[in-house]
């Protein structure tokens, strides 16, 4: 019965030790955390927006004479340069019409010839009052209508040259040929204008993003006031990121500010030029942008994973004069990319904590295991040296 009774109390001391939390601290035990020592810093001013990829130039391709198509003679979803053949036009009914101008042509410079040949011969004529000069009159007139008729039907030819010319559909800049949007035996018409493919040049290539008014006014704002250095002349970087979280290597530049607002949505139109020499930005794909407009200077940062946010605001954990944790509600300004920037609430010197904020209570002792600072002689960012 005793060892029945010793073998029960065994059983429930392992079950209340396995039971137990292992990251219960005993109390009055100092918990070790990691700390920043908030001072004023420099930030890079990271907007992040959703943007759409767009080509830098478009080229509808249409028909400018009416016929028959014959044939495409360019491959689908591939580059093609400037002036290459894109389709080919029956032109049988405009090689006619053309022999027919060319006849016309002969005609009238036989027909001119003629008459420039009597002005010659009467202009003799009329001196010796040979002839009336009435009739030498009359002469001139016919010789300069046969020419004005000649001038007229050359004009014809050169139209008709041209219009022959246009069977040969030809590519009107260079890029990448869409889909055909006719086929072989398709009539087209050069009235309606008919379309038969598009061409977009995509490198380099445009991203296009809506940033608000507000947020547009702020930023003036911060650059009037020299809280955000960015000379107006200032080139401002925009880096790209997939939907899947991959970054796009090379980075692009903001080239275009509209001045107007959007009456619908309240935003201003941005467009970033990128490189894109494989080919990997496709026009209508959505790609997600950050912007580094300028630097945020002379503000209090602090990591982002030591704020707690609430409805009410945030709140940090700090070290107070006792060395035990306390709470400490904080004003906070924005996000810039891992760190948030403090409008009050924190006063250079202050210690924040910002590892085992998980165990921790007010009023309980805290040992600093390794204390970084926030201020500029620092690492590029709070956050970067509090680990």
């Amino acid at each position: 019965m005793t060892h029945l009774r010793t073998l029960l109390l065994l059983l429930l001391g392992l079950v209340a030790a396995a039971c137990s939390s292992p990251d219960t601290v005993p109390e009055g035990q100092a918990i070790p955390v990691r700390t920043i020592t908030v001072g004023e810093t420099d930030l890079d001013n990271i907007l992040e927006l959703p943007g759409r990829v767009e080509p830098v130039r478009v080229a509808e391709v249409r028909a400018r004479v009416t016929g028959i198509v014959q044939q495409r003679v360019y491959e689908e979803g591939t580059d093609v340069g400037q002036g290459q053949a894109l389709f080919r036009i029956d032109p049988a009914e405009l090689r006619a019409s053309y022999a027919q101008t060319q006849a016309s042509l002969d005609r009238a410079k036989a027909t001119a010839a003629n008459a420039n040949a009597v002005v010659a011969r009467y202009r003799p004529l009329v001196a010796e009052n040979a002839i009336s000069g009435q009739e030498f009159d009359a002469a001139q007139a016919a010789a300069r209508e046969a020419n004005a008729n000649v001038a007229q039907i050359q004009a014809q030819l050169r139209a008709s040259s041209l219009q022959l010319g246009y069977t040969t559909v030809r590519a009107p800049i260079s890029g990448r040929a869409g889909r055909a949007a006719v086929t072989e035996g398709a009539l087209v018409s050069q009235a309606e204008g008919t379309l038969m493919t598009r061409i977009e040049q995509i490198s380099p290539i445009y991203v296009s993003f809506s940033q608000s008014a507000t947020e547009v006014l702020q930023i003036r704002r911060a650059i009037a006031s020299g809280q955000l250095d960015l000379a107006p002349g200032d080139a401002v970087e925009v880096r790209l990121l997939f939907p899947d979280g991959t970054e796009y290597e090379l980075p692009g530049l903001i080239e275009f500010l509209d001045f107007s607002v959007d009456e619908a949505t309240g935003t201003v139109q941005l467009r970033a030029e990128f490189p894109n020499p494989d080919g990997l930005l496709l026009p209508g794909e959505f790609v997600n942008a950050r912007i580094y407009a300028g630097k945020v200077t002379d503000v209090i940062a602090i990591p982002q994973r030591a704020v707690t946010v609430a409805d009410a605001g945030g709140t940090v954990m700090i070290v107070d004069k006792d060395g035990k944790a306390a709470v400490r509600p904080v004003k906070l300004g924005q996000l810039m990319g891992d760190s948030w920037v403090v409008e009050s609430g924190l006063q250079p010197g202050d210690r924040v904590i910002v590892s085992n904020l998980q165990k921790l209570q007010p009023g309980m002792p805290v040992q600093i295991a390794n204390a970084a600072t926030g201020r500029k002689a620092a690492a590029p960012t709070p956050a970067a040296k509090a680990d």
